[in-house]
């Protein structure tokens, strides 16, 4: 028997068009908690699309500077479907990682739209030590452009819901390695980055992180985290994740769409040379 996708949901509707209200059948993309517990700590609940959760864990867990190295996870156990406790993931971590100075920091609740709220804050980031991405790595703005449509054409889910996010990561040569799909923005990155993690990939230089929504703060600090040096979004970036970007010197590219995009930061990573113009319209 075939496994059921838990990241997609039949529902019926009614659809109007034309005049005309028909009940049809649609799609939805699945949204449920996950809560990850490492003994008696709680580390975070967060609403995600079921899927890639091993990965969703691991890459929280390490975005959010809970563990630094692959070395530092030593378990994940992942409920069954069917298991009374399906949205519960519990972690074993390696004894050096100390979570009583950071269980309380830690308890917070993560809604799939705006990543951990709350927490966000450049003091703190400064005090987790995150070094800038690689600087040396140069990208070719033709090769930029290219990739939109390869996200697009790879977003399985979205196709059939219409209704998620997703985070892709390129080489500097644009071919795609990975692609993940959410209701959360920062879910999406979270598994790319778990993905890495756990294939031992990490630091991701020379790589090019593209998110279909916006670049926001939380997002930014995740791809820093990564080691990533170029994080592209199809919308607009906030002045939070603009400001951080340019101090911990990762190149943040938005509007990414057609033959046009805007170099908020870390412009020196791009083959361009840039005019002098009034502004942009």
């Amino acid at each position: 028997m075939a496994k059921k996708i838990r990241s997609i949901e039949l529902t019926q509707v009614t659809q109007w068009e034309e005049g005309r209200a028909t009940r049809v059948e649609d799609y939805l993309a699945a949204e449920e908690p996950l809560e990850m517990r490492a003994g008696q700590y709680s580390l975070g609940v967060t609403l995600r699309t079921p899927g890639d959760d091993e990965e969703l864990v691991a890459g929280f867990l390490f975005s959010e500077g809970i563990i630094s190295k692959r070395e530092d996870l030593l378990a994940l156990r992942m409920p069954a479907d069917k298991d009374a406790e399906r949205n519960l993931v519990r972690v074993t971590l390696d004894p050096s990682v100390r979570l009583a100075e950071n269980s309380a920091a830690r308890r917070f609740s993560a809604g799939s739209a705006c990543g951990v709220c709350g927490k966000a804050s450049i003091a703190q980031l400064r005090r987790r030590g995150l070094r800038p991405p690689k600087a040396s790595s140069l990208f070719e703005p033709e090769i930029l452009c290219r990739l939109p449509p390869i996200l697009r054409e790879t977003q399985r889910v979205f196709v059939r819901t219409g209704g998620l996010h997703a985070a892709a990561l390129f080489t500097a040569a644009g071919e795609l390695l990975v692609l993940r799909e959410d209701v959360g923005r920062h879910n999406a990155v979270d598994k790319v980055i778990g993905w890495a993690l756990l294939g031992g990939r990490l630091p991701l230089s020379d790589h090019v992180l593209l998110v279909s929504g916006r670049g926001g703060f939380e997002i930014v600090q995740k791809s820093i985290a990564a080691g990533i040096p170029l994080l592209a979004s199809v919308s607009a970036p906030s002045s939070l994740a603009v400001q951080l970007a340019r101090e911990l010197g990762l190149t943040l590219v938005g509007f990414l769409r057609g033959r046009r995009f805007v170099i908020y930061a870390g412009e020196e990573r791009i083959a361009v040379t840039a005019s002098v113009a009034v502004g942009i319209s």
